[in-house]
Parts: C-alpha cells; sequence; structure tokens
C-alpha cells in the first residue's frame, strides 16, 4: 500500500509539471485557444490543466489495476507489456504530430514536453504494474484457508 500511495504522489508531482509545462505555450498558441479551441481553455491554468493530466492517469491506473486484479499473473504482465508499448506509440503520434502540424509547432517546446509528460506517466503506471511481484502466501493466509 505504501508503495502505491508514493506512486500516485510521483504521478501528481508529474502531473503538476506537466500542466506548468503546457500552460507555458506561446502567445500565438493562447490567442489560438481564446479564438478557435476554447475546449483546450483549461491548458492555459497550470492547475487546471494537471488536474486533467491527473485525473486521467489515475483512470489508466485504475483500468490497469483491474485488470490487474482479475487477470492471471502471467497474462496480466502481457497486458501490461502491451499497454506500455501503446503508450510509447502515443508517444511516437504525439511527437509525430507536433513536429509535421505547423499549429502545433508554434506551441512552443515546453508545451510538447508538457503532453509528453502525459505518455511517460502512462509508461511509469505499466512498468509499476510490471514489476510487482506475485504474493507469496503466509502461514496466516494457509491457516485462514484450512479453516474457512
Amino acid at each position: 500500500m505504501k508503495r502505491t500511495i508514493l506512486f500516485l504522489l510521483l504521478l501528481a508531482g508529474l502531473s503538476a509539471v506537466s500542466g506548468f509545462l503546457m500552460s507555458n505555450m506561446s502567445w500565438i498558441g493562447r490567442v489560438g485557444i481564446n479564438l478557435v479551441h476554447k475546449e483546450y481553455k483549461f491548458l492555459k491554468v497550470w492547475w487546471q490543466g494537471g488536474a486533467v493530466v491527473y485525473a486521467a492517469l489515475l483512470f489508466l491506473f485504475f483500468i490497469q489495476w483491474l485488470l490487474q486484479k482479475s487477470l492471471p499473473f502471467a497474462l496480466g504482465k502481457v497486458v501490461h507489456v502491451l499497454l506500455f508499448f501503446a503508450a510509447v506509440y502515443g508517444l511516437y503520434f504525439t511527437y509525430s504530430d507536433f513536429s509535421d502540424d505547423f499549429t502545433h509547432r508554434l506551441l512552443r517546446d515546453v508545451f510538447h514536453v508538457g503532453a509528453y509528460l502525459f505518455w511517460a506517466g502512462w509508461m511509469l503506471i505499466s512498468i509499476f504494474f510490471i514489476s510487482e511481484r506475485r504474493k507469496k502466501p503466509t502461514v496466516a493466509d494457509s491457516k485462514g484457508s484450512a479453516a474457512a
């Protein structure tokens, strides 16, 4: 449990940094959000952007936790590895989009790094579950199951 709480605090810090970096977009990016893409106004305020990133990472953490608990141990590891590569693909797709789309290039590199941190967070979630070890049954567990 302590490991999970510390990890969720790490994700909160990562989300705060991500929100801060995305809020430091270029002037032209702010104008674009105010005039055209009003649905992204939350990115202009660092804590709102960080809260959205953290909520998305918590959602992914919860989904992967459910998978870890419901799937057999080995299959769960395979699923987490596949989800890790899905996050790598998302990072690559985001990088490619930021490199190829002129309007996204105008947002500045700090904004891009903030977006990349979301994908890094998802990769960390997958690594967190991949590195989890199988729990060994204790003497108390075996006595409890024999009595039941």
